[in-house]
C-alpha cells in the first residue's frame, strides 16, 4: 500500500505537494529505481484517493524536481528518473544566487572538507588517476601573461580539485566539494578576480598540488591532509588579497594580510 495522505499535513504543503511527497516515499518503499515505470494515472487516482487534476499536478511537481520523466507514445508513461549532478548543481546554485557568498564563506568549507578527502585517497588512487591529475596541471604549468590566461588557469586549477573529489567513493563528499569548486569558479569569474595575474597564487598553488600528488602516490595520509590544509589556508589568504586589491576594498581594521 502507498503511504497515506495525512489530512493534518501543515498548510504550507498543497494537496498536490502532499501527493508528490507520498509518491516519492512509495517509490522508495518499493525499491524502484531510474527507468522503472510508475502505475497508470487511473491506478494512482485509485491508490491515493485523489482527483485526476491533483494527481497530474503532483506528477508535474515531480517532473520539475527531476525525479520522474514522462514519455508519450507506445511504451510511454511516467518513469522514475535520476537527477543528474549538473541539474542538482544548477538548482542549488540558484538558491545561492542572491546569498552574496564571499571568499571567506567558500574557504571555510573547503578548509574542512578537502584535507579529509586527500587523506582518504592517499595510497588508493591508481596510476591512471594520478596521471590524469598531472595532466590537468599541465594547463597551468607556466605563469599567466594576460588576464584571460589567468582566468583559464584558475578554472583549470579548480578542475584539479573537482577531479580529486570525483575519485572519492563518498557521493556526498564528492558532490559537496565539486559544488563548492563550481561556486568559487563563479565568484572568480563574476567578480573578475583574474583581472590581474597573481604570480604568487599560481606558484604556490602548483607547488602544493605537486607535493600533494607525491603524498597521494606514496600513501602518506597525514602528509596529504597537512599539505591540502596548508594549501587551503594559503589560497584563502591570497584570494582575499586579490579580491581586496581588485575591488579596492579594505580588510577589517588591524587585520594583517
Amino acid at each position: 500500500m502507498p503511504p497515506a495522505i495525512t489530512r493534518s499535513t501543515p498548510e504550507r504543503l498543497s494537496r498536490p505537494q502532499q501527493v508528490a511527497e507520498a509518491i516519492k516515499s512509495w517509490v522508495m518503499a518499493n525499491g524502484w529505481g531510474p527507468g522503472d515505470r510508475l502505475p497508470s494515472e487511473t491506478d494512482l487516482i485509485a491508490r491515493f484517493g485523489m482527483a485526476k487534476g491533483t494527481i497530474r499536478e503532483a506528477i508535474r511537481i515531480l517532473e520539475a524536481q527531476g525525479l520522474v520523466k514522462s514519455r508519450t507514445g507506445p511504451g510511454g508513461g511516467v518513469f522514475v528518473h535520476r537527477v543528474s549532478e549538473e541539474r542538482a548543481t544548477a538548482l542549488l546554485g540558484n538558491y545561492f544566487y542572491f546569498q552574496h557568498l564571499t571568499i571567506d564563506d567558500v574557504y571555510q568549507i573547503r578548509a574542512v572538507l578537502e584535507p579529509e578527502l586527500a587523506a582518504a585517497l592517499a595510497g588508493k588512487l591508481t596510476e591512471t588517476q594520478l596521471r590524469a591529475l598531472e595532466e590537468v596541471m599541465t594547463g597551468y604549468s607556466e605563469p599567466a601573461r594576460t588576464p584571460e590566461e589567468e582566468r583559464v588557469q584558475h578554472l583549470a586549477s579548480l578542475r584539479f580539485h573537482a577531479m580529486l573529489a570525483e575519485m572519492s567513493g563518498n557521493p556526498l563528499l564528492r558532490f559537496l566539494i565539486r559544488f563548492i569548486a563550481n561556486m568559487l569558479a563563479d565568484i572568480t569569474v563574476s567578480r573578475k578576480l583574474y583581472a590581474q595575474p597573481n604570480r604568487e597564487l599560481w606558484e604556490s598553488g602548483l607547488d602544493y598540488q605537486s607535493r600533494l600528488l607525491a603524498a597521494l602516490r606514496a600513501g602518506d595520509a597525514p602528509l596529504a591532509r597537512q599539505i591540502l590544509a596548508d594549501h587551503m589556508h594559503n589560497a584563502h589568504r591570497l584570494m582575499r588579497v586579490q579580491e581586496t586589491v581588485l575591488t579596492q576594498r579594505f580588510l577589517p581594521e588591524g587585520e594583517i594580510i
